[in-house]
């Protein structure tokens, strides 16, 4: 594909130049690494490219920008449009109903060995369901879905639903189109009425690996990856594309930004609200969230004050 093209077609004014064919979409620091199109709002971004990215969708001021940083060569093809975000998700709707974007579609695939309460609702395409699945009354599972053996999903629950990516443009809000997967392992549980969203891209899933635990009213939203027996507990918020490492313990009514990596057996705990990446082995609390001992120890000092 070529963006001179694609953005012709839905009537975006652009100026491509060393224009170069893309294959998917990503962003910058986040993407399938092949012939990648992407775009910067800033000149900051262009610090986290990564490798595969052939085209970039900026404005002139940034161009300029990246030009005089050094951070920019002929590797990338370049387009110049008025608002390079709002563009670059615009593509990315328009070519959600191309059939070459977006994934192929094949009947669904369900074990003998599942049992699935007749009030649950399953997509007749894109779905894969393991051996001994429990599925219980009024769970939906959307396509582009895949869960492991002897995994539990509980009343109510919503797996590969489309998430909350809203964009402001031309005086009214919309939103992103979600086109991805939802990968679950072998032996998870999720809880009552829990929401799994389906990642934004085709190349994209979220993914909760084998033993995960999640609680009720756990929402999960796109790109998140979760390793191994880590537990999600009530309330808990995980923003877009956040990577949670092994054993980890999320406590309830936490929030994390998205993007944010959790390190292996690290621990949320109650109401945090984290902001930045947490180490292995890590202990975090608070608004917002720092090491734990730390927390205690302003909270006594304020005590005593």
């Amino acid at each position: 594909m070529y963006l001179s093209e694609e953005l012709k077609k839905i009537s975006i004014d652009c100026k491509c130049f060393n224009e170069k064919s893309f294959s998917s979409l990503g962003l910058a620091g986040y993407n399938d690494g092949k012939d990648v199109c992407t775009f910067l709002a800033a000149s900051k971004y262009a610090d986290g490219i990564s490798e595969g990215i052939s085209m970039i969708i900026t404005s002139k001021s940034v161009y300029d920008e990246l030009l005089d940083q050094k951070k920019i060569d002929d590797k990338y093809g370049i387009c110049i449009v008025e608002d390079p975000r709002i563009t670059y998700f615009k593509l990315h709707n328009a070519l959600c109903q191309n059939d070459e974007y977006k994934r192929k579609e094949h009947k669904s695939i369900i074990s003998d060995s599942a049992k699935i309460s007749k009030l649950a609702y399953i997509s007749d395409k894109n779905v894969k369901i393991g051996n001994n699945v429990v599925i219980e009354e009024f769970v939906s599972i959307k396509e582009n879905t895949i869960i492991g053996d002897n995994s539990v999903i509980r009343a109510g629950s919503i797996i590969g639903g489309t998430g909350f990516e809203i964009k402001n443009s031309d005086d009214r809000l919309w939103t992103v189109t979600h086109i991805g997967g939802v990968i679950i392992g072998n032996n998870v549980e999720i809880q009552q009425s829990a929401t799994i969203d389906k990642a934004i891209y085709p190349w994209d899933d979220t993914i909760l690996s084998d033993g995960v635990r999640i609680n009720s009213q756990v929402q999960i939203a796109h790109g998140v990856k979760i390793d191994i027996d880590t537990e999600v507990v009530s309330n808990a918020g995980i923003q877009g594309r956040v990577k949670i490492g092994k054993g980890v313990w999320i406590g309830p009514n936490t929030a994390i930004r998205n993007g944010i990596k959790i390190g292996d057996n690290a621990r949320v705990n109650i109401g945090a609200v984290v902001t930045l990446d947490v180490p292995d082995g890590a202990s975090v609390s608070g608004n917002f969230a720092r090491e734990h001992s730390k927390m205690i120890q302003e909270m006594k000092r304020y005590k005593d004050s």
